[in-house]
């Protein structure tokens, strides 16, 4: 509906020039702590061309009435018929007429790559809405793609506090582009990572784009590893003819399992420390124990590591951490399960979207998780049908979270709940930007807030489509048939 959508972003527009000096809060690295006042609006998505090193520029909100993609492009139609790309080889984003041969040859080079992947959406019941979710997908992974540098680092999103690369949010781009048939970009993202990788198996908080980390007080954290872990693993399972090319990564994949392996305690749990929430492991219900957001990715991490071992034949190390993670596995359920897989391991703690970190597809079906799915869906959901990150969230009541909306989408796609899975991805559409980008955060008018595109939600997003079109594979379950893409 673009009149609706342009309604909407006038509104927005009006807002954002009374709230200019309002601050911005770090985010997400995805998902950021409590934040005051109105998240300032910025754009409503990148520019690109199609041509090296995809550079992506944001289109001024000036400029955003009713503007519009080029199909399956990231070149802009003005309102006033001339369009808007970044040339090839530049930096900058040029305005020329429809007719300047530049538009024509970005255009086909967006085309073309999508074109040698695929693009999830068209086979999602009902068929009807087909088009809408390939249309999302398709911006979703030209969005990835201008996001990620020549160097391989996936960028957050484009502005300020958003414009570093999280190991974390990296994986989920990996994953997203391999499993649409674009393993050369996936395997860019991982070689970054495996480059700024320490020799003790850990990655800093986030890096700024150029590989060198940020050094700003935050620890490292826990949970990076089992997502870059899972991520390695998936890449090589859906791409497993260019084994060649994954041998390069095995170092990165060693240390870091070793890492998780060995951090675990007595009680088989890895230690406290800082998740998706970015905050002080302190503050926590149970300050002394892991929240479900780290155990919930190092248990996928270590499951992923022997998978991948065990497919490339190293049985010594596949045995180690299999052992790793049937023990930890043992002690989630110990510890987690008789409270309802709250996100602390205590009686009556709060509920949040980590619970999906324990169900496909980061881990076989489980009749107690995904009762404790259903619960934090029913604590966490808004009025205007978008999810705060968790129960009784600090920050802002009324701003839905589009990361952990899309996470819930996916943990339905994964497991069979096509219909829910579909009326979250149906919210996620319908909460795009004017130009279709998915942004961060939904306010309480329905109106996208903060920035567009989000890398996150994007990938997210990709994954669940994918999904439900076909089964997503699961480290440590039976193996599934390998694709042909």
């Amino acid at each position: 509906m673009p009149t609706v959508r342009a309604a909407r972003w006038r509104r927005v527009r009006r807002v954002a020039a009374l709230t200019l000096a309002a601050a911005l809060v770090a985010t997400c690295g995805a998902t950021a702590g409590p934040e005051s006042g109105v998240p300032r609006w910025s754009s409503p998505g990148l520019v690109g061309g199609g041509g090296w090193p995809f550079a992506g520029v944001p289109l001024p909100p000036v400029d955003a009435e009713d503007a519009v993609y080029l199909p399956d492009s990231s070149v802009v139609r003005l309102a006033d018929g001339t369009v808007r790309l970044v040339p090839f080889g530049g930096r900058s984003a040029i305005t020329v007429e429809i007719d300047d041969p530049r538009v024509n040859a970005a255009v086909l080079a967006d085309n073309a790559w999508l074109n040698r992947g695929t693009v999830p959406g068209l086979g999602v019941a009902p068929p009807a809405s087909g088009a809408v979710y390939r249309d999302m997908a398709a911006r979703a992974l030209l969005d990835l793609r201008l996001l990620t540098r020549p160097n391989g680092a996936s960028l957050a999103s484009w502005y300020g506090a958003w414009r570093y690369a999280w190991p974390r949010d990296s994986a989920f781009t990996a994953a997203a582009f391999v499993r649409t048939g674009h393993p050369e970009e996936a395997r860019r993202v991982l070689r970054f990572l495996a480059r700024v990788q320490t020799d003790g198996g850990l990655w800093a908080a986030r890096y700024k784009p150029d590989g060198s980390p940020v050094v700003d007080g935050r620890d490292p954290q826990l949970d990076s590893l089992g997502w870059v872990l899972w991520a390695s693993w998936l890449v090589r399972h859906e791409n497993p003819e260019a084994a060649a090319q994954m041998r390069e990564l095995w170092p990165m994949v060693r240390r870091a399992a070793d890492r998780l392996a060995a951090s675990l305690r007595r009680d088989g749990l890895p230690p406290p420390s800082s998740d998706y929430f970015e905050r002080d492991p302190g503050s926590e219900e149970d300050p002394d124990s892991p929240t479900l957001g780290v155990a919930g990715p190092v248990l996928a991490g270590l499951r992923s590591a022997a998978a991948f071992a065990r497919e490339t034949g190293r049985t010594d190390e596949a045995s180690r951490w299999q052992g790793a993670a049937d023990r930890m596995h043992t002690a989630v359920e110990r510890r987690f399960a008789p409270h309802g897989y709250p996100r602390s391991p205590v009686r009556g703690g709060l509920m949040d979207t980590s619970v999906t970190f324990l169900a496909p597809p980061f881990a076989p079906p489980h009749p107690g998780v995904a009762a404790a799915t259903a619960d934090a869906v029913r604590k966490q959901t808004l009025p205007n049908g978008g999810v705060l990150p968790g129960e009784k969230w600090r920050g802002n009541k009324k701003i839905a979270w589009t990361p952990e909306v899309a996470l819930f989408a996916l943990a339905d796609a994964a497991s069979g709940r096509s219909a829910a899975a579909v009326a979250r991805l149906d919210w996620l559409a319908r909460h795009r930007t004017t130009l279709g980008a998915l942004p961060e955060k939904v306010d309480g008018n329905g109106d996208p807030a903060a920035v567009a595109p989000l890398g996150w939600t994007a990938s997210l997003v990709v994954l669940a489509l994918s999904a439900l079109e076909e089964p997503l594979p699961v480290p440590g379950a039976e193996p599934l048939p390998v694709p042909n893409r």
